[in-house]
């Protein structure tokens, strides 16, 4: 194969099958790099839950973007284009190339399309409209939104406060809609791209596979993995990190806040709406080339070399 492939993106829900085949990929072009495009690999100190690639799998195939952030720190979707955007470059400098391999969908949808310039979070005004709904509620909130930017309203749902809020704050700090801000994109990206998403034909063997990935992380040490960061005193839940599904299902029950069989229900049922609100992205994402998560791995890597000669 030649060095000037295009940049090849592997994209599916959890549990699809997406980080075996990104590895074979890279075995079998030898001149190739890897790009996490993940939210929650990023954070130190979180393995388990977040189905990190293994210390095998990493010395055969190291990965970008992993491990770069403190659980207490934040990590953006501009801050991921950022990183991606100089990774690659420098990948391909070395020439060889780039394969990003991943879930999170915002972060693709950044570096793919480019990303507005919205303005950073501002604790003040976040917190003056916490107050604001604290007395109000956050459907009188909901309604607000309405009023100033009815796209964004219809989007958001009256019980997602965070997104609510994020709203607000951005009109409050611009005068201007978050839609009317979205829709000022970036320069999209200056490369020739090859899109494929891996995912099961059948949605109950993705609930499968979610279920049973999720029961290995239990025996693999998730608990005791979250109980070290719980134990550190600097965490909370409103924190991306701890947000991330299956930690704030098992915080919650290291807070007392519900029994572990109800915590494992929760885990499970969290990571299929993970799955089908990835799904419901890569539905509508153009030029995409789908495979199947029960196809052998060997006839999934061929169709993705086919289709880049």
């Amino acid at each position: 194969m030649n060095t000037e492939l295009p940049l090849i993106c592997i994209m599916g829900p959890t549990a699809s099958g997406k980080t075996a085949l990104a590895i074979a990929l890279k075995q079998q072009l030898q001149r190739a790099e890897l790009i996490s495009v993940d939210s929650a690999l990023v954070y130190r100190g979180m393995d388990i839950g977040t189905a990190k690639p293994d210390a095998t799998e990493l010395a055969a195939a190291p990965h970008f973007l992993l491990d770069i952030r403190d659980p207490a720190q934040s990590y953006s979707a501009a801050d991921f284009r950022q990183d991606a955007l100089e990774l690659i470059a420098a990948i391909r400098q070395r020439g060889n190339t780039p394969i990003l391999v991943g879930g999170t969908m915002l972060y693709f949808k950044a570096l793919l399309q480019g990303i507005s310039s919205l303005p950073a979070a501002d604790p003040a005004v976040r917190a003056e409209l916490e107050a604001e709904a604290a007395v109000k509620g956050w459907q009188a909130m909901h309604q607000q939104l309405a009023q100033l930017d009815p796209v964004a309203a219809a989007r958001i749902h009256p019980n997602d406060p965070q997104r609510i809020n994020r709203a607000l704050e951005v009109y409050r700090l611009t005068g201007q809609s978050l839609t009317a801000l979205t829709a000022q994109q970036a320069e999209p990206l200056p490369y020739q791209v090859r899109q494929f998403a891996i995912a099961p034909t059948d949605r109950a063997e993705l609930h499968r596979r979610i279920e049973q990935r999720f029961l290995q992380m239990l025996a693999q040490g998730f608990e005791q993995e979250v109980r070290q960061l719980y134990q550190r005193g600097d965490l909370h839940p409103d924190l991306p990190s701890i947000r991330c599904v299956g930690y704030r299902q098992m915080w919650d029950y290291l807070a007392g806040g519900v029994d572990y069989d109800t915590m494992v229900s929760q885990g499970i049922a969290a990571t299929r709406q993970l799955a089908k609100r990835q799904l419901t992205w890569l539905r509508s994402w153009p030029d995409l080339h789908w495979l199947k998560t029960e196809a052998p791995l060997a006839e999934n890597l061929q169709a993705v070399i086919s289709s880049l000669s």
